[in-house]
């Protein structure tokens, strides 16, 4: 009953991490377990002892052990006797030397720094686990800080793994969200970044056995976990042997900087007054105009018609400005009369807002209700 109502609610619980670093927690606090014990002990001692001796009530006697033990200075709450003084004494006297014991135990497992460390990785596992389709970015270097700032700037979650001991000043200083110091190809890396959820992810390592490893182990993961969607994986290669290497072994993008770089300055070079108004619509998430690949699935209703009939510009607002058919034949500028058939990708130009309604009327298997009559 109660599960029926959160799904009439769309009440969700917030995901926990695979890796909660409990029993790490329990390690650093386990020394504590003494002190704690002693000074119950010490409380329920000297309680007894004002009942028996004074004849105390119980939360006079808790209250005066506690006044006694601390030191704090309050004076007695009843007449004691002097027996009783002397009992309170040698409660003085334990209870300073349990309270002392107890603070150095503290400041001994604060001085290692492993619980404040665990601390914060805990409360960012945390985070990390209440993130949707995000991207896990391996590998801390200067790439990985100029597209963080992309990404802010785009309002992408995603989450940094490098083994770096300074991970955590960088990520303060080039004001990283989402962070986590641990090796990259471990099992551990994969869990704590909560990948599972994630829409992709990108290896920027300059070592290509490395982003070989990132790729193979996230492809194996995305197995183990029988993924409808595969991860969308992008990498960086420094030559155009290795970027057909990774691209064979499952990247999905691979960036070449010396390459896109070329294209970059051949672009300006060739219309110099595009350069603005090109970073404006492609590299900007929030602008008026977008554009975006739409691949026809095999179900797709409108496989086998004509542009025309999809009515794309009347009814969605949007523009076919390029088609690229299962066997890679671009067609730029498709007129009307352009055949849309399965397994070709649609390049669609509108705002984000109709491009997404766009790929979920492309994605129906019936004519949307909206489109029969018009």
């Amino acid at each position: 009953m109660l599960s029926k109502i959160k799904h009439l609610l769309n009440w969700k619980e917030s995901q926990k991490p695979y890796i909660n670093l409990n029993t790490e927690l329990y390690l650093q606090l386990k020394p504590l377990r003494l002190p704690l014990i002693l000074t119950v002990l010490l409380i329920m001692v000297g309680s007894l002892g004002y009942m028996a001796i004074d004849n105390f009530s119980l939360m006079d006697a808790i209250y005066q052990t506690g006044i006694t033990f601390t030191t704090v200075g309050y004076g007695e709450i009843a007449p004691i006797s002097d027996m009783g003084r002397i009992f309170t004494i040698t409660l003085i006297i334990v209870g300073f030397g349990v309270f002392s014991f107890s603070v150095g135990i503290l400041i001994e497992v604060i001085n290692k720094g492993d619980l404040l460390r665990i601390l914060k990785e805990r409360s960012m596992l945390y985070k990390v686990a209440r993130l949707n389709n995000h991207f896990v970015v391996f590998y801390q270097n200067n790439f990985t800080i100029e597209l963080s700032k992309q990404f802010r700037q785009n309002h992408i979650p995603f989450v940094v793994v490098d083994e770096t001991k300074n991970l955590e000043q960088i990520a303060m200083q080039h004001s990283y969200p989402y962070y986590l110091q641990e090796d990259p190809q471990s099992t551990n890396a994969i869990l704590k970044s909560h990948l599972s959820s994630a829409k992709g992810a990108i290896s920027l390592s300059s070592n290509i056995a490395e982003n070989i490893a990132i790729i193979s182990t996230i492809r194996l993961y995305e197995k183990e976990i029988k993924r409808k969607k595969p991860f969308l994986i992008m990498t960086y290669a420094s030559s155009a042997d290795d970027v057909e290497k990774l691209k064979k072994l499952g990247a999905d993008s691979v960036v070449s900087p010396a390459k896109l770089m070329a294209q970059r300055v051949s672009a300006i070079s060739v219309r110099p007054d595009m350069q603005n108004i090109l970073e404006e619509f492609l590299y900007k998430k929030d602008t008026p105009l977008d554009i975006e690949e739409i691949k026809v699935p095999e179900y797709s209703w409108i496989r086998l018609k004509k542009i025309r009939e999809a009515k794309f510009r009347n009814t969605l607002n949007v523009s076919i400005v390029g088609i690229r058919d299962r066997h890679g034949k671009f067609t730029a500028i498709p007129n009307g009369d352009t055949l849309i058939t399965s397994g070709s990708t649609l390049l669609v130009v509108g705002s984000s807002k109709n491009i997404a309604l766009t790929k979920k009327y492309i994605n129906k298997k019936q004519k949307p209700t909206e489109l029969k009559y018009s």
